[in-house]
């Protein structure tokens, strides 16, 4: 059985660390953690987890956020993956710093990725992981928070968090997604 981890972020050392990259990181410590890589592949970096009969294909798209449906949907295409079986991970203002939601369909919730890949796939059920990066800013200054680096306080913090999500994606591919529902949106 496979599944389509997309974790949403932006290529390029200015956009490294920071809290849009949210999804990049979190697979990038999963690759690191299991001692697989990502190579470069069409629309993005792929790399293959497997655990318990489970193949978790990892992307990071490289079209950048706003254009992620191209890849998501490629990807799902390529290694005829169902879309109930498509997990994407996102950053989201709307909760605050490190809460973690899972939810198995929904609105793009104001995020420009989750919007484009509901357009290019014409539907919105699929599962999401919103990442809480929260809203601590001055009117106005949206893009530059969203873009901007953690702070140290935060930086301590995602780690934990981190790891969570990680228990979180192995939980999705293993037990489904209402179970870890259950399990991990009310910690």
């Amino acid at each position: 059985m496979k599944f389509l981890i997309a974790g949403l972020g932006n290529m390029g050392d200015e956009y490294h660390n920071t809290r849009h990259n949210i999804g990049f990181r979190i697979l990038d410590a999963l690759a690191d953690a299991s001692n697989i890589t990502f190579m470069d592949k069409r629309y993005g970096f792929i790399s293959y987890y497997f655990l318990k009969g489970r193949c978790f294909v990892l992307l990071k798209p490289s079209t950048y956020v706003n254009l992620s449906g191209k890849a998501v949907n490629y990807w799902l295409q390529k290694e005829s993956i169902p879309d109930e079986n498509l997990l994407v991970i996102v950053d989201d203002i709307a909760l605050p710093f490190g809460i973690l939601r899972l939810r198995p369909r929904g609105g793009d919730g104001g995020h420009n990725g989750l919007n484009n890949i509901i357009q290019v796939l014409g539907h919105q059920q699929f599962a999401r992981l919103r990442f809480g990066i929260g809203s601590d800013y001055p009117q106005g200054m949206q893009v530059n928070y969203v873009l901007g680096k953690w702070s140290e306080n935060e930086e301590s913090k995602l780690p934990d968090k981190i790891k969570i999500s990680h228990d979180i994606i192995r939980s999705f591919g293993l037990a489904g997604i209402e179970t870890t529902m259950n399990e991990y949106n009310n910690r």
